[in-house]
């Protein structure tokens, strides 16, 4: 009888142990790909937009989406690439939205660009998939068109680029 529990206790240990291995491992490209998701227009409590927030779906077979910290250089210095768009007269132009800077005294660029931290899992299986919001400042006050869209793609740590994708048109309250 003891041996017969023994035996049963290691097929039972056996057959949890193969179930628990055999987990489906989830295989993306390792090239990063995303789609668009959402955008949110954030006012400013007063009816102006101000800013949005845009929502984004990832995916990344090897999981080397991210910067270090201390990775503040190029070619680190960004990893997710948001271009500006203003419709002008029927048609998306790219814009770069300027400011004076106090300090230089000169007219500066505003960088739309900004810093995916390290999404790396730990683990042998290193596929990630999830979701990214990135806050957004849209209303560009110098400018008198309202209709604004932005293209994004994200670079992975091996420089791999991602698909680009666009937002649908977004209008902006400016008054």
């Amino acid at each position: 009888m003891i041996i017969t529990s023994n035996i049963r206790l290691f097929i039972l240990i056996l057959v949890l142990f193969s179930f628990a291995t055999c987990t489906e491992k989830i295989e993306y490209p390792i090239e990063p790909y995303i789609e668009f998701t959402s955008f949110i227009k954030l006012n400013d409590g007063s009816g102006i937009d101000n800013r949005g927030v845009l929502e984004f779906y990832y995916t990344d077979g090897d999981g080397d989406i991210g910067l270090y910290d201390e990775e503040t250089q190029p070619p680190y210095d960004y990893n997710l690439i948001i271009k500006y768009f203003e419709l002008q007269n029927g048609e998306f132009k790219e814009v770069f939205i300027t400011y004076f800077n106090e300090e230089t005294q000169e007219i500066d660029t505003v960088s739309m660009n900004a810093r995916i931290p390290i999404l790396m899992p730990v683990g042998k299986n290193k596929a990630i998939t999830g979701t990214i919001q990135d806050t957004l400042f849209i209303n560009n006050y110098s400018s008198p068109f309202d209709t604004i869209r932005f293209e994004v793609y994200i670079i992975d740590r091996a420089f791999h680029e991602s698909n680009t994708i666009t937002t649908p048109p977004i209008i902006v309250n400016k008054q």
